[in-house]
């Protein structure tokens, strides 16, 4: 477990004092909301759980879900941007009624919320996005959360927000209106793409260098006393304690997309961004050769989130 992980939470441990239990529909069971929909039940909540694997689901499909929830309704959508979730929240429009709510948890881009909000509102439903990260720690840890839409929505969903949180005062912020959530979560991931890359440029110098004889251990060092100690170099030391030398790794990282819309943003808004876009340009280069930099990108990605990671080919 990395150094900077929280102990577990007992059951109901992060649900708020006085609240009432909630019951919610979460849908999109993957690596993320299978286990938010375990951290949410050891509050003392019920879920409802769907999914189009039917060996994750609770319930057969979107109207059965609704059928199920009391009312007014709060229901969570944990499934890829872009189409996905614009069918999903197209069908629960049609499923459910005046003063219910859509949370999305996905990684949405910011500007399809402010569209979703606007939709759902024509019919009286309530909509909040929510910026989530955590990765396949979460379950444990706790998720950090950036929310954005109206008060009176958020406070609806707070037990839960509560429940996924983690302990203590931080790890939750309602960054503002419709949109804002997940435009910090956005922001959010585009300092991760300029984190990682410097971990792993440091890493690959250091592996070229003749005279450093234990670049892991050298990694190991940093994570006491020193500027650079983070959960992300408690990471790089878990992976490279796995595999010293990255030597069973392609180095090869994918893009999820919110780096380009961070960019995007700035562009936008003339904000500059050499760090973030020189990161995103390496991931780019990484499709082109073996890069050793992807490498590190690669297993720090598969350390946080879980994400695949290509195989280098060579002996196991």
């Amino acid at each position: 477990m990395p150094r900077f992980a929280a102990a577990p939470c007992s059951p109901a441990t992060n649900s708020s004092e006085g609240t009432t239990d909630m019951n919610l529909g979460l849908i999109g069971l993957g690596k993320m909301g299978g286990n938010m929909r375990e951290r949410i039940r050891r509050a003392g909540h019920t879920v409802i759980g769907y999914d189009r694997n039917p060996e994750l689901a609770d319930v057969a499909s979107l109207a059965e879900l609704v059928e199920k929830l009391d009312g007014p309704r709060v229901v969570w959508i944990m499934v890829p941007a872009g189409a996905a979730t614009q069918s999903t929240i197209d069908e629960l429009a049609e499923l459910l009624s005046p003063g219910d709510i859509v949370v999305d948890g996905g990684n949405s881009r910011w500007t399809d919320d402010e569209k979703h909000a606007a939709e759902l509102a024509a019919r009286g439903i309530g909509f909040v996005d929510a910026g989530v990260s955590g990765g396949v720690w979460g379950l444990q840890n706790g998720y950090a959360l950036m929310v954005g839409g109206e008060s009176a929505h958020i406070a609806k969903v707070q037990p839960v927000f509560d429940a996924l949180k983690p302990e203590g005062d931080a790890g939750f912020v309602h960054a503002g209106k419709a949109g804002a959530g997940h435009f910090a979560k956005m922001v959010h991931n585009g300092i991760e793409y300029a984190m990682m890359q410097a971990y792993a440029e440091g890493w690959e110098l250091l592996e070229a260098v003749h005279s450093v004889t234990d670049v892991r251990e050298v990694f190991r060092s940093w994570q006491e006393g020193t500027v650079i100690r983070s959960w992300l170099l408690d990471l790089a030391v878990n992976a490279l304690d796995g595999d010293e030398h990255l030597t069973h790794l392609r180095g090869y990282a994918a893009d999820s997309g919110e780096g380009r819309w961070t960019i995007e943003a700035a562009i936008d808004n003339a904000v500059p961004l050499p760090a973030i876009t020189a990161s995103l340009f390496a991931r780019f280069s990484s499709r082109q050769d073996d890069s050793p930099q992807m490498k590190m990108i690669a297993a720090l990605r598969n350390q946080f989130g879980g994400h695949a990671v290509e195989g280098s080919g060579r002996g196991e």
